[in-house]
């Protein structure tokens, strides 16, 4: 989807994934899989970032997100997982204790880009970008 900023005009989508410290089944009932739910809702509102999709597994979690391209990749994942994981112990506090150090997340992550394009379209676009536009002066 196609936003529009003051700035900015973006189409950038992401999958991302993130496992629990030891992969352990942190989210094991349903009722804690919709608080998770919730949590990360929650703080795309507060963030600005487009939730697409949403999956929590009992040990990992799949975002399909988009925010603006002003915030690094990073940065998003940082501010995903920390927010996360103090509205969780929030509510579940023994999972704190539970918890190797009282880490929620694994530090590591998965994230990559979803284009609407591929890759050999993109390379073939820039490729013909001399020929078509006359070496970058529109043709007369």
């Amino acid at each position: 989807m196609i936003v529009k900023t003051r700035t900015n005009v973006y189409d950038f989508n992401f999958h991302l994934v993130f496992v629990t410290k030891y992969r352990q089944h942190v989210f094991n009932s349903e009722e804690k899989r919709q608080s998770m739910t919730k949590i990360l809702q929650y703080i795309g509102d507060m963030y600005d970032i487009t939730i697409q999709e949403l999956e929590v597994m009992p040990d990992h979690i799949h975002l399909l997100i988009s925010f603006n391209p002003k915030h690094a990749p990073s940065s998003i994942v940082k501010t995903i997982k920390g927010r996360s994981a103090r509205e969780w112990f929030k509510q579940y506090p023994q999972t704190k204790k539970d918890l190797w150090k009282g880490h929620l997340w694994s530090s590591s992550f998965f994230m990559s880009t979803i284009g609407n394009m591929s890759k050999d379209i993109v390379k073939k676009y820039i490729e013909n970008q001399v020929s078509e536009y006359n070496g970058g002066r529109p043709r007369s």
